[in-house]
This record gives structure tokens, sequence and C-alpha cells, in this order.
């Protein structure tokens, strides 16, 4: 694989923040930087950037820092330009005692860092992409926050006076939501029971409310991914937020490499830890976990009401293995499945 040096005559390496972004134009042959500057993290800042490097005639590659956060415009506008744009982690940096630390050094440790890598990764594509991942955290921190609040009401009611105690002892978990968010009070009851059932009926109002912005969240995603890549929903255990999920994390064809790159991704592709004549492999604790959460999901799923994986669980628990090694194993395949699945376009129905 050609590397990037052979490719290109300047990498322009980007430091970005919130409110600046910090630009250093390095030569590919040396490796020295050529010029610097430190611009306001908006359209005339971009500008600012795109003509600094066409100051520098040759063929150029920008190596952005947080192409998906900070640097997210200057990513869109470099994009709408037709610029080369390979995206990069925060550089490693020495230690403070024994190295230095500034906007400038880390923009050109980026340029470097590019420079040195076998693959270069692409930045996440935007439009539905984008969609999803403005969507999904918003869904679960509306999830998050009504389990929370069910929490809270089910230890209020546990410690509750004995006449709210009374009322909902024996109620589901949305029969006590239900029953709390129409609760009123009464003139004959003192003021720790009408607390409490003030607070009871607050909560249950809250949690009805965040049921509701998660239904809407999930009915936008729905929309979204079914306009996309409706395929995806037509495997087995794959709903709308399992999908999303997934296409949040491969954006777009070709961003990774191989399905191999996509388990590492995807926290499923094992770690050897042989060692002599003991062959075994580790449990790969790194990737995406809120992807490795979904192939899980799927994993659960066809183990539950897929007959093939029924099939497959059978014939490898006869060679010895574990349910929870054929978990992995089974995460892995999905793994493989779905990023062939995601590179292959899907066909045009109309």
């Amino acid at each position: 694989m050609a590397m990037l040096a052979d490719q290109v005559d300047l990498v322009i390496g980007v430091d970005t923040h919130k409110h600046t972004h910090t630009a250093a134009v390095v030569a590919a042959a040396s490796g020295g930087v050529l010029a610097q500057q430190t611009v306001p993290a908006d359209s005339a800042g971009y500008q600012a950037l795109i003509s600094l490097a066409q100051q520098h005639p040759g063929r150029r590659v920008w190596a952005l820092e947080g192409s998906g956060a900070y640097g997210v415009g200057l990513a869109r506008r470099l994009a709408q330009q037709e610029e080369w744009v390979v995206e990069v982690d925060c550089p490693k940096r020495p230690a403070r005692r024994h190295g230095a630390k500034s906007d400038v050094l880390d923009a050109a440790r980026a340029a470097r860092e590019a420079l040195a890598r076998p693959r270069l990764a692409q930045p996440r594509a935007s439009g539905s992409r984008a969609a999803l991942a403005a969507l999904l955290p918003a869904r679960r921190s509306a999830v998050q926050a009504a389990g929370d609040a069910q929490r809270q009401l089910h230890a209020l009611l546990t410690t509750a006076p004995e006449l709210l105690r009374t009322r909902f002892r024996g109620r589901s978990s949305s029969q006590m939501v239900a029953g709390c968010a129409a609760l009123r009070l009464r003139v004959a009851w003192g003021v720790e029971t009408c607390t409490v059932a003030v607070t009871a009926r607050t909560l249950a109002r809250r949690i009805r409310a965040l049921e509701r912005e998660a239904a809407e969240h999930q009915q936008a995603i729905t929309r979204v991914v079914t306009a996309w890549r409706p395929d995806l929903l037509e495997q087995p255990g794959v709903g709308p937020i399992v999908a999303a999920t997934v296409l949040c994390v491969w954006s777009h064809p070709g961003r990774v490499h191989s399905e191999a790159a996509f388990a590492m991704l995807a926290g499923t592709a094992p770690i050897p830890a042989s060692s002599g004549q003991t062959v075994r492999y580790r449990l790969n604790r790194s990737g995406d976990r809120q992807l490795n959460r979904a192939l899980h999901t799927v994993a659960l799923v066809r183990l539950h009401y897929d007959p093939a994986t029924h099939a497959y669980a059978a014939r490898r628990r006869a060679e010895g293995k574990t349910s929870q090694e054929i978990r992995r194993c089974l995460k892995r395949y999905i793994a493989r499945q779905l990023y062939h699945l995601l590179e292959t376009p899907p066909l045009d129905t109309r």
C-alpha cells in the first residue's frame, strides 16, 4: 500500500477546538513545518485556512482531529471544496516533563501522524448518518432518564405513608405510573402524605413525558433508516435502533476497509492470548461499546427466535463451546454479515 508521503506534497494538520482551529502546513518529504495559523472556528476562519493552503502549491491532504466534533464545520467546508480530508485521533504526546504542548505542536503532530499511518481514516458522512447521530443519544438519554425517574418513584412509594402504599401495592410499573400521574390531594391528608403524593405525581408525569419523547425519537430514527437502508431491517434481530447504531459507526462504503476492521471496531474480534501449548483468546473490551451492545442484542434475539441460529448454537455446543463462547462467535459472525451487507449498495426496487 502506497504511503501518504508518496501521494502528496503537503499535509495540513489541524488541531480543532470549540472556538479556534490551529493549522500547520507540513512538507510530506521532510516533515518540516512550512507555515502555521490560528483562526476562529467559523466560516471566515475556514476560508482563511483554505487560503493558507493555497499559498503552498502541490498536492495536499488535510489531517483533522475531531472531524466529527469540533472539526465538523471545517470538514464540511473542505468537502464542499472537494479537498482530500483524513481523520486522525488525538496524537500521542510525550510526557509533559519531557516534551512541550501547544496547539501548533499538536497540529504538526496530527500531520505527521497521518504521514506515519499505513491506512487513513475518512471522516464520517453527513446527511442521514448525522441525523441518526443526533437522534440516537437524544433517545438514549430520554430512556435513561425515564428509567431513573421510575426507580425514584418505586423507592418513594416503598417508604410512603401507609395510605399511599396500600393504594399502589401489587400494581405493575405501568399501572403505578398511571395511578400516580392522576393523583389528587385530599383535605384530610397530612403534610407528609400530601408532599409524597405531589412528588409521586410529578415523577409519574415526568416519566410519561420522557416516554413520549423517546417514542418520538424512535419514530424519527425509523423513518431515516427506512429511507436510507431498509434492507438492514430485513435481517433477523435487527430493529431500527440496532440498524441506526450500526449505520452511525459504519457511515459510508469504504470508510471501514475490511470486515475484520469492522469486527475490531465493534469489539467482537477475538484477541489472541496464547502461550506455549495453550491456545486461547481474550475477550475484546475495546471498540465502540454501543455497536457491541447492538450486535449483542441481535445475537440474543436470534438465539431465541431464529431456527438457523438454533442449529448453529447446537452444533457449536456439541463441539464443547459454552453459551458465552457461542454468543461471542455469533457476534463476530453477525459483524461480518452486516458489514458485507452494508458494503453492497441496496437494490433499487423502483
